[in-house]
């Protein structure tokens, strides 16, 4: 049993950040039970290149099919939260409530849950009701304009930094502060979760460099945003590449220590010169494979490693001997995180029957996965 172990979690289904919450919580040993409606089966799977089977985000749950549209089935809803701790969801604000499972409704029948609510915009504000992605969420709140090359256009992070960074992350991170609160007062309430508001929240440390006159509001000149070629990814000879962060100066001795290079020569701090240390790294880089310099580099305080793809990462030697890939029903996934001493997260594959019991429901009522 994980540390969640006995919170059961109402899910009503979704794509992007909420399934990504509701899984951490599921791999932290929630007991969760996703709702979702007969037509959301194509959207579900259609996240998944069409295959249901290879839903890892959904990992860890079982999976009931209700008909929202019916007052049946929104009452077999309301009957569920009455026996959950915890409700997640991910419709536009306004959704929830038109279907009869808003969050006045759903505390009026259990007073103690926890309702999350997972959205782009958040539930207020002018843009609540607005459609959007990850990169919009992430452009408005500042997050991805400085995530770019001096000259260049910004380069989103894939959906990291809004969907699951900003997104998912603080969901699960509102649902668990709440829970613990709930448990004390007796008194469920609402998260609202906004994609905004987490994504905002993690530019925190630049608005301090930037108010400090440390951050130039020019991308790409900066320490962390490649203007420094001690923080800085690097291509080899073989087309690899080589990603170096020696930001101390211990760590940037020991990097010039092993690449032969006298320490007078590349002063760290001279900012005026940065361009041109890094034409000098690059091209140095360039003389040996990711291999080679990976041989020479990564087990240092140089603070140098590879960069390594999704069909490489499980295979480096640190993650085989943590063993932070498993293999769940042949595809290979990231496991739980973090790690707990005494109460350990594991990805179950929850028996129906046994999940729907403890709901209060037969085992027909639901398949493993929509």
């Amino acid at each position: 049993m994980g540390p969640l172990g006995g919170v059961k979690v109402l899910e009503i289904a979704g794509i992007g950040p909420g399934p990504f919450a509701a899984m951490l919580l599921a791999d932290m040993g929630a007991d969760v039970l996703r709702v979702y409606r007969a037509d959301q089966v194509g959207l579900l799977a259609g996240a998944n290149g069409g295959r249901a089977e290879s839903d890892t985000v959904g990992r860890g749950r079982v999976s009931l099919p209700v008909d929202l549209k019916d007052p049946a089935g929104v009452e077999r809803v309301l009957g569920l939260a009455e026996r959950a701790e915890v409700l997640v969801e991910g419709m536009r604000p306004g959704v929830m409530e038109r279907l009869g499972l808003g969050p006045d409704v759903v505390l009026a029948r259990n007073p103690r849950i926890v309702y999350g609510r997972m959205t782009g915009y958040g539930q207020d504000g002018p843009m609540a009701r607005v459609a959007g992605h990850d990169v919009n969420y992430i452009s408005l709140a500042g997050a991805l304009g400085p995530i770019a090359r001096r000259g260049e256009r910004p380069l989103f992070p894939l959906n990291l930094l809004g969907d699951y960074g900003g997104g998912a992350m603080f969901l699960a991170f509102g649902v668990v502060c709440a829970l613990l609160e709930a448990r004390g007062s007796g008194r469920g309430q609402v998260v609202d979760a906004a994609m905004v508001d987490g994504a905002a929240l993690l530019t925190n440390l630049f608005h301090g460099l930037r108010a400090s006159g440390l951050w130039d509001d020019e991308p790409g000149t900066n320490v962390l945003d490649s203007g420094a070629h001690f923080y800085e990814v690097y291509e080899c000879r073989d087309g690899g590449h080589i990603a170096v962060g020696a930001l101390e100066p211990q760590f940037y001795a020991a990097l010039l220590s092993l690449l032969e290079i006298d320490a007078d020569e590349m002063p760290q701090w001279d900012k005026a010169r940065w361009p041109e240390f890094k034409a000098r790294l690059a091209a140095l880089f360039k003389t040996r494979t990711r291999g080679e310099w990976s041989e020479l580099l990564e087990t240092s305080d140089a603070c140098a490693t590879p960069v390594l793809g999704l069909a490489e990462a499980h295979e480096h030697p640190h993650m085989r001997a943590r063993g932070t890939f498993v293999e769940i029903d042949g595809i290979r996934q990231p496991g739980p995180a973090p790690r707990f001493s005494r109460t350990p997260g594991e990805i179950r594959t929850p028996d129906p029957a046994e999940t729907l019991a403890v709901w209060g429901l037969g085992a027909e009522a639901a398949a493993r996965r929509p």
